[in-house]
């Protein structure tokens, strides 16, 4: 069977917004053409992808997993159109997939100061296959955090970081400094494979809304701080580390300049910690 892009497009829109009004507004299309295209859809996977009530619309769980898988098929779809863009315009560009909370900013100033000829853009890094953006030609290389499948890849070491505990403001362990390992027995952990979430954002609503601990790296932690919830650092917790990570057979010149700036760079970066 061959996937209908358009379609996917528009099941996408629909998934994000959970309204079919808003996606078709999003898309300039009538809600009714939307409607019936998302029908058709599920007619040729022969799989519900949502469902529907008067008030909401919901993703199944296949419409879930579609939902995920989608992200990196329309993003390696618009990668393709664009290398094939830049090769008719004789554009030279260095794409980096990074991990939230991870900041490869300041390598991309230096590499840019040495290289103004060449562009650079920054495409998310999903925590459930951090490496995808490499293996699918999305990125050249990226930065991220361990563990991920390295197979095919190489990597470069930057440095580390603690895990932080995640929880309500109002949690018993919330008035404590730093944990260890042990305070958190029996609490009720929100990590894989416990719960899966599709996003950090659910995670941290369902933390916020008292489903769980979750252990997080403290980056994410920085990147996504809100006022009710708090993270304290869990002192035996196995730190993580972060890494530049490149296919074994990229090889260009360019890509191999950005990787000896990049190193340099985030090695030498400061790494704030939380107060």
């Amino acid at each position: 069977m061959d996937l209908d892009l358009r379609k996917l497009r528009y099941f996408v829109e629909v998934a994000e917004h959970r309204h079919f009004g808003r996606a078709a507004e999003k898309l300039y299309i009538a809600q009714p053409v939307l409607s019936r295209q998302i029908r058709a859809f599920e007619q040729e996977l022969d799989c519900a992808l949502l469902v529907r009530t008067t008030r909401s619309v919901e993703l199944t769980p296949a419409g879930k997993r579609l939902y995920e898988e989608a992200q990196g098929i329309l993003a390696t779809v618009d990668a393709a159109v664009r290398r094939v863009h830049d090769i008719d315009r004789d554009v030279r560009r260095i794409v980096v997939a990074f991990a939230a909370g991870l900041h490869v900013s300041e390598a991309i100033r230096a590499f840019a100061a040495r290289h103004p000829d060449v562009e650079t853009d920054l495409v998310p890094a999903r925590w459930w296959d951090p490496a995808a953006p490499l293996r699918d030609g999305r990125a050249q290389v990226g930065y991220l955090r361990r563990p991920f499948d390295e197979t095919g890849l190489r990597t470069i070491p930057i440095g580390d970081e603690p895990k932080v505990a995640c929880m309500p403001a109002s949690h018993p362990l919330a008035c404590r400094a730093e944990l260890a390992l042990a305070d958190l027995d029996g609490e009720r952990m929100l990590d894989a494979p416990n719960r899966r979430t599709s996003s950090l954002e659910e995670k941290f609503e369902l933390i916020a809304a008292g489903h769980g601990i979750g252990l997080i790296p403290q980056s994410v932690a920085r990147a996504y701080a809100r006022p009710d919830l708090v993270h304290r650092t869990v002192t035996d917790a196995p730190k993580i580390e972060r890494c530049l990570a490149v296919a074994t057979d990229r090889r260009d010149s360019v890509l191999r300049d950005f990787l000896d700036i990049a190193t340099t760079t985030l090695r030498n970066a400061e790494q704030p910690t939380l107060p």
